[in-house]
Parts: C-alpha cells; sequence; structure tokens
C-alpha cells in the first residue's frame, strides 16, 4: 500500500546525490513497468494506492493526499548516482516501453521527459570504453592521444552515449571483432553509436535499423555529423525488414535485452555469414544462461564474454 520501497539515499560520508527516473502507468502496466526498470536498478520504489482498505485503518489518521490519490495509476522510480547523466536510463526505459506497447509519463526528478531533453547534457563527458574508441559529445571539445579514434555523439532521446555498461561492453567487442573491409548490421541501432564505430574501425559497410522512428531519425544525424557515407539506417522489427540483397553480414551486432535476443535467435543464423561473428550485448547475468542456451538450440556458441557490473556481452560463432 502506498510507497513501497527497499531503496533510500544514503550519505557515505559526504553528500550522496540521486537522479529519481520515474514512470507513471495504467496500474494494469505496473507488473511490466516494473520489469523494465528493473533491467535500469533491482532497487524499485513503488507508488500505488489501489489497495487502501479505509474498512481496515482510521481514514482520518491517513494522509489526505493519500485518500485523494489517483488510484487507477501507479508509479514505479530508481535511483541513479548523481555522476550518472541518466540519458541512457532514460532513453532505454522509454524504447522498452514503446516495444512492449504500453503508454506512460516518463519524469526525471518530477521534470518530465521532454522538459528534461537537454538538462542531462551537462553530466554527459568523453567516455572511452575500450582502448582506442573515445565517444565525444558534439558540444564537447576533445583533443585524441595518439592512437585514440573519436565517434563524436548528439544522441538526442536515443539510446547510446557511450555510459552504460552495455554500450561500453559492445564498443569493447567491436574494437576486438571488426575487421577492415566487413559487412556489418546493428540491430536496434539507437543513436547509431554501434555503427559508426564500426564504421570508424575499419568496416566496409554499415547497416543499422531500428523499430522507433526517433532513435533512426537521431542515428541518421549522427551518421550525417560524423562525416561517414558507408553506413545506412532503416526502420525495422528487429530482422523483419533487414536488406539481405548483399548476402549474409560478417558481423551482426544486437545491444537489446535477453528476451528480445532469445526471440531474435530463431532467424539471426540466416543473417550471419559462415565465419561470422555475432555481437550480443544488454544481457543481465542472471539471463546469460538462457541466452546461451536459446543460441545453442540454433547451432550457434559463445566463444568470448565480457562483463561489467550486472551484466555480460557475448561474441557468438555458427557451429561448422
Amino acid at each position: 500500500m502506498g510507497v513501497d520501497s527497499d531503496y533510500v539515499c544514503q550519505d557515505y560520508g559526504t553528500e550522496k546525490i540521486w537522479t529519481q527516473v520515474s514512470v507513471r502507468v495504467n496500474l494494469a502496466d505496473l507488473e511490466l513497468a516494473s520489469a523494465i526498470l528493473s533491467m535500469v536498478s533491482n532497487q524499485l520504489q513503488i507508488e500505488d494506492y489501489s489497495d487502501i482498505d479505509l474498512s481496515s485503518c482510521y481514514g482520518d489518521l491517513i494522509d489526505e493526499k493519500i485518500l485523494n490519490a489517483d488510484k487507477t495509476h501507479a508509479s514505479v522510480s530508481v535511483y541513479l548516482p548523481g555522476e550518472e547523466s541518466g540519458h541512457d536510463a532514460v532513453a532505454f526505459i522509454r524504447s522498452h516501453m514503446k516495444e512492449s506497447g504500453m503508454e506512460g509519463e516518463i519524469s526525471v526528478n518530477g521534470v518530465k521527459e521532454d522538459d528534461w531533453a537537454n538538462a542531462w547534457k551537462q553530466y554527459y563527458k568523453p567516455v572511452k570504453p575500450g582502448e582506442k574508441i573515445v565517444i565525444v559529445p558534439a558540444w564537447e571539445t576533445y583533443t585524441c592521444a595518439p592512437g585514440e579514434i573519436p565517434v563524436t555523439m548528439d544522441p538526442g532521446m536515443a539510446f547510446g552515449t557511450g555510459t552504460h555498461e552495455t554500450t561500453r561492453l559492445m564498443i569493447r567487442l567491436l574494437e576486438k571483432y571488426t575487421k577492415p573491409g566487413c559487412r556489418m548490421l546493428d540491430v536496434g541501432t539507437g543513436s547509431g553509436i554501434l555503427a559508426i564505430c564500426a564504421s570508424k574501425l575499419g568496416a566496409k559497410t554499415c547497416s543499422a535499423y531500428d523499430i522507433d522512428p526517433m532513435s533512426v531519425r537521431v542515428a541518421r544525424e549522427n551518421i550525417a555529423q560524423s562525416g561517414l557515407d558507408n553506413i545506412t539506417c532503416d526502420e525495422s522489427d528487429l530482422l523483419r525488414d533487414v536488406d539481405l540483397s548483399g548476402g549474409p553480414y560478417d558481423l551482426v551486432c544486437a545491444n537489446i535485452v535477453a528476451d528480445i535476443i532469445i526471440r531474435m535467435s530463431a532467424d539471426v543464423g540466416n543473417y550471419l555469414a559462415g565465419d561470422g561473428v555475432l555481437l550480443l550485448s544488454g544481457i543481465i547475468d542472471s539471463r546469460c544462461e538462457d541466452v546461451e542456451g536459446a543460441l545453442a538450440e540454433k547451432g550457434l556458441y559463445v566463444f568470448d564474454r565480457v562483463y561489467e557490473n550486472d551484466w555480460v556481452a557475448l561474441a557468438v560463432k555458427k557451429r561448422q
């Protein structure tokens, strides 16, 4: 009843600042919203006033705001450390709400998503996820050290700034497995960050797809600003509208979530060249076994894994 929270912002000797990201949904969607936000943090705060039973308590002892609260809707919140921009968390939540067909209102510290669209930028600084690639915000100036490869990004409200663990893990794998002259496919491109990284690492052509028209628009803008002419970006529900006219791809990337990867595993082998590499990220470590099992059933095997916090990314090949 009311606020259910097992997560309290604490002071660890110095002042600790947190960013609250909340989603307000119809009560019927509370469980689904909680599942989506649990992929951002497993410490949730839930506000649900629908089960207040006035017959078992004295109404005049309950805060009037609670008595008058909307009992047809509920809110789920997560708290992020203040040093994180929160951008990728919001973009991740938004994209998965859209994918699930769920409507709701996202807010950050009580500010609606649209009003917050630029406020997060103060926290977004150059990021070096691996050994070569440096993700540089479009509004920042950065001088590369020898051997560094700059990737300039303005992710808008699309997922992919290089700050989220799943993106960092994928970039590390791209640095290992992008071969000069390869054909690359990026499924669920978000901001276009992975396709741009692959191009800069030597891929001959990159084909990027996303189900979200906003992401496609943002990715196309980032591709244009990067000055790269070997990347295309179009709408597709996973693999449905991917262009296979040039044959299977040497490198296929998907930074999504475990359940969607499992769903995609039935068909992804058809899009992967015989000796190609499939890179998968967005997998919480507790679901890694499920993903690997689904891949194995389709003749695919994992030959490399990288980890960060509770996230895992996989490098996969076809069994010969």
